[in-house]
């Protein structure tokens, strides 16, 4: 059986030109090639778009991850594959996948099997260079600070209040904790500090949330980067650190078009975690494919307590977006997984702990369908090993809720096995909707975290130090307690615990830390022990890629 890479490496791509302009109606002018087979879509074409009608939203989530794996991003390729194979124009909105996890532990997040989205090797590697640029900005704001407080501190920037850290696009835990500045006076203030990933930088954020090239900047302008000793905030624009940042990012603004296998288009722009930030593609893209087409398919990160949280409540809340329909997304391996089945053993029929894990599966539902209020259907990924006896039984639970199942095969055979989702979809997004959120704008920002906790992750209450109880108080007290909160935590769990599986109830969720996001409008609440610069497991998916006569190989 044929690779991933090896599937990818052997497709007939169109060059974009012609993917854009034959499948999207886009005049050559308004793109800029990176390639043949890759270009951004100019800001301005994006901006003529505003007067078109808007197509439907669907939303692409999934159950709790397990190392069984789910296939949300495979799903998401092949069920906007299978709405043009059933004659609707479809486009897709991916973010684009970090080296963290490219050479940590997924190997590549450009979708699977058939249901792929290419040029798969640029894609998962440098791409366009938006990253590139995030780092640079996040890392020029870094050195304007010392280098301001080496040159007398005229802002006077407490030394021991500086929030803003430096980035890098890979997994290294031995950043996390670091002392800078060493070595003398000709280096600076020594002070300690941290590395966090680049998708965890609030540039990430407010790149993936800006509208324009002037709320970019605005948005720049507005990070707090630290306080000074009365406790004053001190702003990216003080340092008039915010123009040269946008003069960076300018480019990276521009949404990225690609391709899908079956030559359909894809917007991947952006790359947000779901577990430490708001985990979705930019608002321009999404804005942008609503005006291009019929159905727009977009996927939120991790499972539906995570990025579908915080798609509603920052994404949706910020820009305006409603989804018609969503797809959770699950396999039988890991469900029978949630249920306490071994890895080793998921492929094998085991009705027992499949009855188990099904609460997982429930709980998203529940969580999308009444807590969310989004019409959805669970979409199946089929393996070989799945027995009948097991999708009678989902079926009989999730028809007991009300929800369509649908078994997908797109992995194996492209869009025309993601027709029948497609179908289901496209009647789904006829239905009446009445998307809610799960907290008001006007709620402070414990009432939020706790509405969160306890109405989506089913928690008993909300726990945190004196320490950080002060910090939200502030920042209520300061005017942000009208911002969405966004939790940092677990992806494994509904707890903070990655260890419990299922569908876990009555467990507490601590708040470690609080971060103020001033650009990007949000508050960030870290829960439990999740980690804003992952590292890299005993055996990093590095260890198997590789370069071989040219080829690369490894990627998945």
């Amino acid at each position: 059986m044929a690779s991933d890479i090896e599937i990818a490496q052997a497709a007939r791509m169109l060059p974009i030109a012609q993917v854009a302009h034959e499948r999207l109606g886009i005049p050559i002018e308004q793109l800029e090639p990176y390639g043949h087979y890759k270009a951004k879509i100019s800001l301005k074409y994006i901006e003529q778009l505003s007067e078109r009608a808007q197509g439907k939203l669907i939303l692409v989530t999934a159950i709790s991850p397990t190392p069984a794996g789910e296939g949300k991003t495979t799903t998401t390729v092949g069920l906007g594959d299978g709405l043009n194979h059933i004659g609707k124009k479809a486009i897709i909105c991916l973010r684009e996948p970090s080296l963290g996890p490219v050479f940590g532990v997924k190997g590549g997040a450009a979708g699977g099997g058939h249901a792929q989205i290419v040029p798969m090797e640029d894609i998962n590697l440098h791409f366009t260079g938006d990253f590139s640029a995030i780092a640079l900005a996040n890392n020029l704001l870094a050195a304007m600070i010392d280098n301001h407080i080496h040159h007398g501190n005229e802002l006077a920037i407490d030394l021991r209040r500086i929030q803003w850290k430096r980035v890098v696009d890979m997994n290294d835990r031995a950043l996390r904790h670091i002392t800078q500045s060493l070595g003398g006076a000709a280096h600076g203030y020594p002070r300690e500090d941290g590395f966090d990933i680049v998708v965890a930088s609030e540039v990430m954020a407010i790149l993936c949330l800006a509208t324009s090239l002037d709320d970019l900047k605005s948005r720049l302008g507005n990070i707090v980067l630290g306080y000074t000793r009365d406790l004053k905030p001190v702003h990216a624009r003080d340092l008039q650190a915010h123009g040269a940042m946008a003069v960076l990012l300018k480019d990276a603004l521009a949404p990225n078009l690609v391709q899908t296998l079956e030559n359909n288009p894809a917007l991947v722009h952006g790359g947000p975690f779901a577990n430490i930030a708001h985990g979705c593609n930019s608002v321009l893209a999404t804005q942008a494919a609503l005006r291009m087409a019929d159905y727009v398919v977009t996927e939120a990160g991790f499972g539906a307590d995570l990025g579908a949280e915080k798609f509603l409540n920052i994404k949706c809340r910020k820009s305006g977006l409603k989804p018609s329909a969503a797809v959770i997304v699950a396999t039988v391996r890991a469900l029978k997984y949630h249920g306490g089945a071994d890895l080793k053993s998921v492929s094998v029929e085991n009705l027992q702990a499949l009855e188990r894990g099904m609460v997982n599966l429930e709980r998203h539902v529940e969580n999308v369908s009444k807590i969310y209020g989004i019409p959805c259907v669970v979409s199946i990924n089929r393996f070989d090993s799945d027995t009948d006896a097991e999708i009678d039984q989902i079926r009989q639970r999730m028809g007991s809720l009300g929800t369509k199942l649908v078994l997908a095969t797109h992995w194996s055979d492209g869009g025309k096995g993601a027709a029948e989702l497609a179908r289901v979809v496209v009647a789904l997004c006829e239905a009446p909707s009445a998307v809610r959120f799960v907290y008001e704008d006007n709620d402070s920002l414990w009432d939020k975290i706790n509405q969160v906790a306890k109405r989506v992750y089913r928690a008993s209450a909300v726990t945190c130090d004196a320490k950080v109880l002060a910090q939200i108080q502030k920042l209520q007290d300061d005017g942000y307690g009208h911002y969405p909160i966004c939790v940092a935590k677990t992806p494994y769990s509904f707890s903070t615990d990655p260890s419990l599986r299922g569908a876990p109830e009555n467990h507490p969720i601590h708040v470690r830390e609080v971060r103020l996001a001033a650009g990007a409008e949000f508050v960030v609440m870290i829960c439990g022990d999740v980690m804003t610069m992952p590292g890299l497991p005993k055996q990093p998916s590095a260890t198997k890629i590789d370069l071989i006569d040219g080829k690369v190989v490894g990627l998945f």
